[in-house]
């Protein structure tokens, strides 16, 4: 047992030092402890797989932040990264349903930061992410802004009534998927042609840029554009 507790620290040490290989080999390790927390998160709306993912961006944390030095198993630290992650996906996630690409990338994003973080010894950029990924810098930050900008549909909104956002919204069957939470009709309807297709295409039919440039005849990079622009547009309606 202190043998293996002592391997278990040493593979700790070369991932903080950007050893991937100690990293992936700490990840394999703890993959049953992991698979263990999760499992009270099941049934939940979240995926298995999409769980297994994001509690293993909290043991990467852990395994960032772990002071070897102390006589503390390491197990005994991470069950709480690894659950507070989990949570913290979860509460993030739980008011409306997103596009499953867009959700897998900010999964990829988030490992990729945590990654880079140790292998660079700061915080990545969005260039250092699309480098990472192979994608386009449009992409990372659409998704980055998708991640941090968004309101909660729970969000209070400042009445005599005391109502929340979510409230606001009379007919949930009109309600979509727009960057995490932004989509009614009728601001939809006031869009022109091109830019409503865009967006129909991308949130509603789950499409990639790539595709979408091919069906309107376009570069991506316009199509991005476009998109982020008539995002900023919903936004400012919204508000």
């Amino acid at each position: 047992m202190k043998w293996e507790q002592d391997n278990t620290k040493k593979l700790i040490l070369r991932s903080q030092a950007g050893d991937k290989e100690a990293r992936d080999e700490l990840v394999r390790e703890n993959a049953p402890l992991v698979k263990s927390i999760l499992r009270r998160y099941l049934n939940r709306g979240v995926e298995y797989e999409d769980l297994f993912q994001i509690g293993n961006i909290g043991l990467l944390k852990a395994v960032a932040g772990f002071d070897t030095s102390y006589d503390v198993r390491f197990s005994t630290y991470a069950v709480p990264m690894i659950n507070g992650e989990i949570k913290r996906f979860i509460r993030d996630n739980s008011t409306v349903k997103m596009p499953r690409s867009l959700k897998e990338m900010q999964q990829r994003i988030r490992y990729a930061q945590q990654s880079l973080s140790q292998k660079l010894d700061r915080t990545p950029g969005a260039e250092d992410i699309a480098r990472e990924l192979g994608v386009e810098i449009d992409e990372v930050l659409f998704t980055l802004e998708s991640m941090t900008a968004t309101a909660s549909l729970d969000e209070p909104v400042y009445d005599e009534q005391g109502s929340t956002l979510k409230d606001m919204i009379e007919d949930t069957a009109l309600r979509a998927t727009l960057n995490d939470r932004l989509a009614l009709r009728q601001c939809l309807d006031q869009l022109d042609d091109r830019e409503k297709k865009i967006i129909l295409l991308r949130y509603f039919k789950d499409y990639t840029q790539s595709r979408v440039a091919d069906i309107m005849g376009v570069s991506q990079v316009q199509i991005s554009r476009i998109e982020s622009r008539t995002i900023e547009k919903l936004r400012r309606k919204l508000g």
